[in-house]
C-alpha cells in the first residue's frame, strides 16, 4: 500500500490495494424500502471497519448526499455533469473523480448527486451505449476503493440501468410489507435481461430485510416468505424500524457516527461484517487501510 495519485479535486488518494474494488449496487424499483438508508450506513460501516468506499449517488433525489451532510444547492458539479459528458471551464469532459467529494466518516467518500441528474434520462436516451456512461467513468476509481456502493432511483429506468452495468453484485432490500415481494419477478427480468443483451452477469450479493416490526405477524410472515422466496441469499441481518436512523438522516450523518449503541446503528454494522464476509468469495483479498 502505499500514498499516491492526486485526484483533480486536490486531495491525496490512497491507493490501498490493486485489485479492483467490488462495485455494489443497491437495487429496488419500490419506492421507501429503505434503500437509501441502508446505502449510506453500511458504506459508512464499512469504512468504520477500515475498508476504503465510496458512495455513488445516483438518485436525483439525491437523499444520500443529504444524508452524509453535503448540500445538492451548494454544489457547482455533481454525478449529472459526469454522466452526460458536460464541459468544464478547460472545455473538457468532466471525471468522476472530480466531483468527489469526502463525508463526515473518514475512509468514505461520496460522487454526490442534485435534482439535475433527473435530466440524465433523456439526455443520454439517444446515445449509442448510453448504458455503459456510469461503468466507463467508474473504472478509473477501482484500483483507489475496496467497495464503491451506488444508491439508485427507485425504479427500473436508465440510470439503474447504468447502475447494473457498472456493478458487479447487488444488495437488495426489502420492506417487510405485505406488497414488498411482488416487484421481485421484474427486478429479477431486468438483471436476466442486463446477462442477456449487454453481456454483463449481475450477483446478488444478498437481500437484506428492512422497517422489520417484529410486533406484527404480517412481518414475520413477511420474513419467511422472503427467505422462502431467495434462500440462502437473504442475509442473516434484519433492519428493524429504528427512529434513530430517521433521526440520524435529518442531520446529516450515519447512525453509527449519531447513535452507535442504537439498534439501526448494531443491525448496519452486522450486515457490514456479513457483507465483508464475502470479500473471499469474490476473490478479492480483504485489505485495510
Amino acid at each position: 500500500m502505499r500514498e499516491s495519485d492526486v485526484d483533480p479535486g486536490g486531495r491525496i488518494l490512497q491507493e490501498v490495494q490493486k485489485a479492483t474494488a467490488r462495485v455494489i449496487a443497491l437495487v429496488n424499483q419500490k419506492g421507501g424500502c429503505g434503500k437509501t438508508t441502508t446505502a449510506v450506513n453500511l458504506a459508512a460501516c464499512l469504512a468504520i471497519n477500515g475498508r476504503r468506499v465510496l458512495l455513488v449517488d445516483l438518485d436525483p433525489q439525491a437523499n444520500a448526499t443529504v444524508s452524509l451532510g453535503v448540500d445538492p444547492g451548494s454544489l457547482s458539479r455533481t454525478v449529472y455533469q459526469v454522466l452526460v459528458d458536460e464541459p468544464g471551464a478547460d472545455g473538457a469532459p468532466p471525471a468522476l473523480a472530480g466531483v468527489v467529494t469526502r463525508s463526515n466518516v473518514d475512509g468514505l467518500d461520496l460522487a454526490p448527486s442534485s435534482i439535475d441528474l433527473a435530466a440524465a434520462e433523456l439526455e443520454l436516451s439517444a446515445r449509442i451505449g448510453r448504458e455503459n456512461s456510469l461503468r466507463k467513468k467508474l473504472a478509473p476509481l477501482r484500483e483507489h476503493y475496496q467497495y464503491i456502493l451506488i444508491d439508485t432511483p427507485p425504479s427500473l429506468g436508465l440510470l439503474t440501468l447504468n447502475a447494473l452495468v457498472a456493478c458487479d453484485e447487488v444488495i437488495i432490500p426489502i420492506q417487510t410489507h405485505y406488497y414488498a415481494l411482488l416487484g421481485m419477478r421484474q427486478l429479477l427480468r431486468t438483471l436476466r435481461a442486463v446477462k442477456e443483451e449487454v453481456g454483463h452477469d449481475v450477483e446478488i450479493a444478498g437481500v437484506v430485510p428492512t422497517m422489520y416490526d417484529a410486533r406484527t405477524s404480517i412481518g414475520k410472515e413477511i420474513i419467511q416468505g422472503i427467505r422462502d422466496y431467495f434462500g440462502d441469499k437473504m442475509f442473516a441481518s434484519t433492519i428493524h424500524f429504528n427512529i434513530k436512523l430517521v433521526e440520524s438522516s435529518m442531520v446529516g450523518v450515519p447512525v453509527f457516527v449519531h447513535e452507535p449503541a442504537s439498534r439501526g446503528a448494531q443491525e448496519y454494522m452486522s450486515l457490514a461484517k456479513e457483507v465483508m464476509a464475502l470479500e473471499q468469495k469474490a476473490g478479492r483479498a480483504p485489505a485495510r487501510n
